[in-house]
């Protein structure tokens, strides 16, 4: 016969045993489920190609990867967060527009939110653009925010702090890379803050005797450059030929700063009233330099316009044989020979796109 005592001494074995075999069992679900979030959120997604999401301001994990599950990017946003909740983790979803690449594992999406690596957008401003074209490309840029919009040149320059200042030149054009709704007031900032960086760095490397003693000087001069060439090979050259105008007093006579004086009156031609009209900006009418930059210069030519080439020569003209080069004289006689050239082969190519046009329209 089992006393009593025994049996109670059995029950507390078989009890030990059970809760001990339930630990085990506990543990092993334990160790399995982690084992399988951990994979959940380790394993390739499903995306067999890249996808975007635009992540708003305050949004929350749980939202952003179940959006993500519904396009197919996640296989389970429920098993993400819940290994997320294991780990103590609560990432910081950066706002912004995201490209997921095609297989990105959680992990590697969750990387992403956190450290910001939003899709950046980027617009192009081209070397002798002016302000204008550059408020314009803001304008019609839609994932810009228009925070300028309907200002004067004068209140843009107020806005970005520096009041009183004339805007033209004084924006590098390159190609700006920003994030989705970034301000226009941001994306100029940044575009200020580059010129003053290349036009300290020209003026630092300036050569000996310039005919001029300040970095705006140069600027303009670099503007004026930067109209005029379109041979990169050409542009020092194109600067020692003003810079040594300038030394003799000789009136500079380019004609894209008449251009830039007539605004809106240009009709695409320049006639030889408007060499003869006077503005602030013709330099057939007044000596030195113009006021203010006609254009945005890039590096090479505010480099030109600091290293003008030493060659004695006082005029160019265009070559006229398309290809964008000039012909330089050192006498006025030589330049006067050039330009009845040009206007030579103008005629020619008239000639010829006439009797072109003329052959096409004879026949049905």
């Amino acid at each position: 016969m089992v006393e009593p005592a025994d049996r109670r001494r059995r029950w507390r074995r078989r009890a030990g045993f059970a809760a001990a075999l339930g630990v085990v069992v506990l543990g092993v679900a334990v160790t399995v489920a982690h084992d399988w979030l951990r994979r959940e959120y380790l394993s390739p997604g499903p995306a067999a190609a890249p996808a975007r999401i635009q992540v708003a301001q305050g949004a929350s994990v749980r939202a952003v990867l179940t959006r993500l599950e519904s396009q197919g990017v996640v296989h389970n946003a429920r098993a993400v967060l819940w290994y997320l909740r294991l780990l103590a983790e609560h990432p910081r979803m950066q706002a912004g527009t995201y490209e997921i690449p095609a297989h990105a594992s959680p992990e590697q999406i969750i990387t992403m939110f956190e450290e910001g690596r939003v899709l950046l957008e980027q617009l192009t401003v081209l070397e002798g653009s002016t302000f204008a074209d550059f408020l314009e490309l803001l304008a019609h840029e839609p994932d810009v925010t228009h925070t300028l919009s309907g200002k004067t040149p004068a209140e843009v320059m107020a806005a970005l702090g520096h009041r009183g200042e004339n805007p033209e030149g004084r924006f590098f054009p390159d190609t700006y890379r920003f994030a989705a709704n970034t301000s226009d007031a941001v994306i100029l900032a940044v575009a200020y803050e580059k010129m003053s960086q290349e036009l300290a760095a020209a003026w630092g490397a300036r050569s000996p005797r310039l005919p001029f003693d300040s970095p705006t000087q140069a600027l303009i001069l670099a503007s004026m450059v930067e109209k005029e060439a379109q041979l990169k090979s050409e542009r020092s050259r194109i600067a020692g030929v003003f810079a040594a105008r300038l030394r003799k007093g000789m009136r500079l006579q380019s004609d894209p700063t008449v251009i830039y004086g007539l605004g809106a009156q240009y009709d695409g031609q320049i006639h030889t009233r408007d060499l003869l009209t006077d503005t602030p900006y013709n330099t057939y009418t007044r000596a030195g330099l113009p006021p203010t930059p006609i254009a945005l210069p890039g590096r090479e030519s505010l480099l030109a316009a600091v290293q003008p080439d030493d060659t004695g020569e006082l005029y160019f003209v265009a070559s006229g044989l398309g290809d964008g080069a000039h012909h330089f004289s050192k006498t006025l006689q030589e330049h006067n020979s050039a330009v009845q050239a040009y206007l030579a082969r103008l005629r020619q190519q008239r000639a010829a796109a006439h009797a072109a046009g003329a052959g096409a329209g004879a026949h049905p």
